[in-house]
């Protein structure tokens, strides 16, 4: 069943969706980026790009023509998934502009996610852009103006470790920590479901107008989203610890029992969100691993 029917936007084609704010589509649709991924155009003289997207050429030519005479003098990447960030050094050299963003692709992990990392663990899901590096890093809480825009950059870790939100007035470009049309995936070491939690927790004190999100239609009802999505997550919780009532399991285990509607394709990324769960109740001593923590670890309850 399709999420979102009526989100059809034309692939390369800029569409204004306030005063200043145009998406751009990429040419990337699949099971993890829906129809493709946002790319954003903040300003009319001088533009803001937020997530130029995958290392596509006709995005790149059409994300240009999207500009005409404007001067773009800000890239702004929310975090370094191959569906986001690649076109980012491309389009700097075409134009000049920096690129910002809050780290390289290690950033921002917590150390339980490192520790992972040390253990050769790699991420799944969209695949991580292992060569990012913004020109200048953004902390939580900075700000970054144009003389058409000002953004206030949010650090938003759970979806990866470098994720960043961007507001602008009520406006949240939120990458993919939100979205409309499914739940995000949560994959370690890069992903960290407690960061997730807390994150959208931050977010859900802000009372946003609209989120535009990674992928997707706008969201115009965040708080009731973000709300949907902490529940969605606390489900799955009781869901696993209850699952492990039977005995210890791992990730994989755990997902073929509790995903039962999740097409075969997808079964990767849901032990990769099982696994971000197994962490976070690890972490708040529900749950221990049998042996080392590992992704092939066997879970049991505490």
């Amino acid at each position: 069943m399709d999420p979102q029917p009526d989100f059809r936007p034309d692939v390369g084609v800029a569409e204004e969706l306030s005063s200043g704010v145009r998406r751009l589509l990429a040419p990337n649709p699949s099971p993890m980026t829906y129809r493709g991924t946002n790319t954003y155009l903040v300003g009319q003289t001088e533009i803001a790009v937020i997530d130029p997207g995958p290392d596509s050429p006709a995005h790149l030519a059409a994300i240009l023509a999207a500009v005409g005479s404007a001067r773009v003098t800000a890239i702004l990447v929310t975090h370094a998934h191959l569906d986001h960030s690649p076109l980012a050094r491309t389009l700097a050299r075409e134009t000049g502009a920096p690129v910002y963003g809050f780290s390289d692709a290690t950033g921002g992990r917590s150390a339980v996610m490192q520790q992972l990392a040390d253990t050769g663990l790699v991420g799944g899901g969209e695949g991580v852009d292992a060569q990012f590096q913004p020109d200048i890093c953004l902390a939580d809480g900075e700000t970054l103006t144009g003389m058409d825009w000002r953004f206030q950059a949010l650090h938003t870790p759970g979806h990866f470790g470098n994720h960043l939100s961007f507001a602008l007035d009520d406006t949240l470009f939120c990458g993919d920590l939100i979205m409309g049309w499914a739940s995000s995936l949560v994959s370690p070491p890069d992903g960290d479901l407690t960061d997730f939690m807390a994150s959208c927790r931050k977010l859900r004190e802000t009372p946003w107008r609209v989120l535009q999100s990674g992928h997707g239609a706008p969201i115009m009802y965040p708080q009731e989203r973000i709300d949907w999505l902490l529940s969605h997550r606390m489900s799955r919780e009781a869901a696993l610890l209850g699952a492990l009532d039977s005995g210890a399991a791992t990730a994989a285990e755990l997902a073929a029992r509790v995903y039962i509607d999740t097409p075969a394709a997808l079964l990767p990324a849901a032990t990769r969100n099982v696994l971000a769960h197994m962490i976070d109740l690890y972490g708040k001593n529900r749950v221990t691993p049998v042996g080392d923590l590992t992704a092939d670890a066997a879970f049991q309850l505490t």
